[in-house]
């Protein structure tokens, strides 16, 4: 799998993924129309240039298909504004290990590559395969929030400095 970033291009595909009411059971904003698709994909295009980050088409690499998205965002939860890592995949791509594999290489971005200080994880609990994404992830403590009327669990997650998580390590 291929990570890049999103294009105008990439719309049709990508609408075709958030249309499915199983890929987008747990997202906030539901089933989108190639509309509101655009809108996303808009959206993302202007992160890129005003953080140098944003979620990420996620791309086959034998046919070179669009299977879906992961990268990072910025999230209010309860006040507090989180860059988080986000991710949605087309359904014949789902239990290769390919989230793990996309959410893994995204926070090696995040940390190495933009020297972010914490990037968070936002789930609602009964989205076990999304918490054992995470799990796999490195991310372990969690704490109970609400979320757009949603109760979810936001994990946050620290480089790793010199053997040890920077957080508990008091860097």
């Amino acid at each position: 799998m291929l990570i890049r970033t999103l294009s105008a291009d990439d719309v049709p595909a990508l609408a075709m993924v958030l249309a499915d009411p199983e890929v987008m059971r747990y997202s906030i904003r539901g089933v989108l129309t190639t509309e509101q698709t655009a809108g996303f994909v808009e959206g993302c295009i202007g992160l890129y240039h005003q953080h140098g980050y944003g979620p990420w088409a996620l791309i086959e690499k034998g046919s070179a298909r669009l299977i879906g998205f992961c990268g990072l965002n910025l999230e209010s939860v309860e006040g507090v504004e989180e860059i988080h890592v986000g991710y949605r995949l087309a359904r014949p791509f789902w239990g290769f290990g390919l989230a793990t594999e996309a959410v893994q290489a995204v926070l090696r971005l995040g940390f190495q590559e933009l020297a972010l200080p914490v990037i968070s994880a936002i789930v609602e609990p009964q989205n076990i395969a999304s918490v054992r994404v995470l799990e796999k992830s490195g991310f372990t403590l969690f704490e109970d929030k609400t979320f757009h009327a949603r109760s979810v669990r936001l994990y946050r997650q620290w480089p790793v400095v010199d053997g040890h998580d920077a957080h508990r390590s008091g860097n």
